[in-house]
């Protein structure tokens, strides 16, 4: 009988020589690079963002695939090739001046462990397929639990990202409160269920109700104050208009460092309002949360301790590679009831309650606890603390040195590191034409590279926002983008 071997191909894509030559390469070529873009001190040589039109990539990134493999003599220096048109037109996020968006400059440790995360591949939906990351995966979460003091009880699950994070919790506030079984009967079992939530509120808790079926009046808005948080004294109001039009408000979502302007609502206020009429409280702090691990600013999420969930993102403010998201239960016996269905060929017997596929959106999901326990167990929880509070006091001081610039204005004194501002020198007009000037000098430093921020429009009007999430922007940094900003506006 033939001996069944599989292709030459097939074995020289699994050889174990191969895969060390290739990683060692990898690594060397990824070492300087972080060198060349995380430079100590000097102007990096790489632009923050090579910026490209969209379709301009299409050359180097062709659609003719060859059917057989590279040849095994060109195999490292056709990966090596590839590697460099990644490097050269992505954006740079460990670059110090990458200050946009909320993804941070992931620790080279965790990038280590998304690799033997991506090889090892264990899914996680049943314990047997992924033991170690399930037992890590819980103690991540304890950690995180009694960093927000939620309480003995407390338990949850990570997941991708703070959208499915805020579905989740919101899923179980559902089946908690709504008084009917929405899961077996569907929406038209009972009234159109709604939940409060400030005008701040980030998109994605909106689009959560419209997938539960709610329409466009499942979030029932609520005004805001100066600094752009939630008014606890308009909560009544809010839901008295919305029992009026025949809505079932089962909740309030609160933020903890809101998207748009870093604002984090009176979570005390907030408990005290949902305790005294029995509804569910839910804070987003997605971005905010980690102010937990500062003892200079835990006081900003006073009161998430009495919140019945909490979403947290790992790949925000703890330095974690995307995806990570921790939706944290109060009474952990909740996140067992978000997902309420019958899969009895994948959850058998007491092992069930470690099976993680019945509480996340995902069945297969990646080993994402191992670079959030490494990170805690050899980075060392005081690594988090430090960055928080740098990355805060950051924030605050980049307020002041706009404020004593004389040519900036900021709506709001920044509460974190996330900072809105815009550009008024002197004749550029109100208004429309003051607006347009901020989205021209975006992007003007988007097109040369020298920094990232992004735009928003708060209160009617255009403004400029970063958000300090590199661990090692500096104030010179961040005194270079005013000038930046200036030289960009004059052009």
């Amino acid at each position: 009988m033939q001996k069944d071997e599989p292709p030459e191909a097939i074995r020289a894509a699994y050889d174990p020589e191969r895969f060390r030559a290739d990683g060692h390469r990898l690594i060397d070529r990824l070492a300087d690079y972080l060198a060349d873009i995380a430079r100590p001190s000097g102007p990096s040589r790489l632009p923050v963002l090579p910026w490209t039109p969209p379709g301009a990539l299409a050359a180097d990134f062709p659609a003719d695939f060859p059917e057989a493999p590279t040849d095994p003599e060109l195999h490292s220096d056709a990966l090596a090739a590839l590697l460099d048109r990644v490097l050269l037109h992505s954006n740079h996020l460990h670059h110090p001046r990458f200050i946009g968006h909320q993804v941070t400059a992931p620790l080279p440790l965790a990038a280590l462990c998304d690799l033997v995360s991506a090889l090892l591949n264990n899914g996680m939906a049943v314990y047997e397929m992924g033991p170690a990351s399930t037992a890590m995966e819980r103690s991540a979460i304890r950690w995180l639990a009694d960093r927000l003091d939620l309480g003995p009880h407390a338990d949850g699950v990570l997941t991708s990202g703070g959208s499915i994070g805020n579905l989740t919790a919101l899923l179980a506030a559902r089946r908690a409160r709504a008084g009917f079984d929405v899961w077996g009967a569907g929406d038209a079992a009972g009234p159109n269920l709604a939940v409060l939530a400030s005008t701040q509120s980030h998109y994605c808790v909106d689009r959560a109700v419209r997938i539960m079926g709610w329409g466009a009046g499942g979030v029932v808005p609520v005004a805001v104050d100066p600094r752009f948080r939630l008014r606890p004294e308009a909560l009544p109001a809010a839901l008295e208009g919305a029992e009026r039009q025949g809505k079932q408000v089962i909740g309030v979502v609160a933020s903890a460092g809101s998207t748009a302007a870093g604002a984090f609502d009176p979570l005390d206020a907030v408990a005290d309002f949902c305790e005294a009429r029995g509804l569910w409280m839910h804070v987003d702090g997605a971005h905010g949360a980690a102010a937990a691990l500062s003892p200079k600013y835990r006081h900003l999420v006073r009161g998430a301790e009495r919140a019945d969930s909490v979403v947290w993102d790992a790949h925000k403010m703890m330095l974690m590679p995307a995806l990570a998201t921790a939706v944290l239960f109060r009474d952990g016996r909740r996140s067992y009831e978000a997902f309420a269905q019958e899969a009895s060929y994948l959850f058998l017997g007491e092992e069930a309650l470690f099976d993680l596929g019945a509480r996340t959106l995902e069945c297969t999901k990646r080993m994402m606890s191992l670079k959030l326990y490494a990170g805690l167990a050899i980075g060392g929880t005081g690594l988090f603390s430090d960055y928080v509070t740098r990355a805060f006091d950051l924030g605050r001081r980049f307020g002041e040195m706009l404020r004593e610039a004389g040519d900036f204005e900021l709506p709001v004194d920044p509460a974190c590191n996330i900072v809105l501002f815009r550009h008024v020198p002197e004749g550029a007009g109100d208004g429309e034409a003051l607006d347009a000037l901020q989205e021209r000098a975006r992007r003007a430093l988007r097109d040369d590279g020298s920094f990232y921020i992004v735009q928003t429009r708060l209160a009617g009007r255009t403004w400029l926002r970063v958000t300090i999430i590199n661990p090692l922007t500096t104030e010179d940094d961040l005194a270079a983008l005013l000038e930046a900003v200036r030289r960009a506006a004059k052009a």
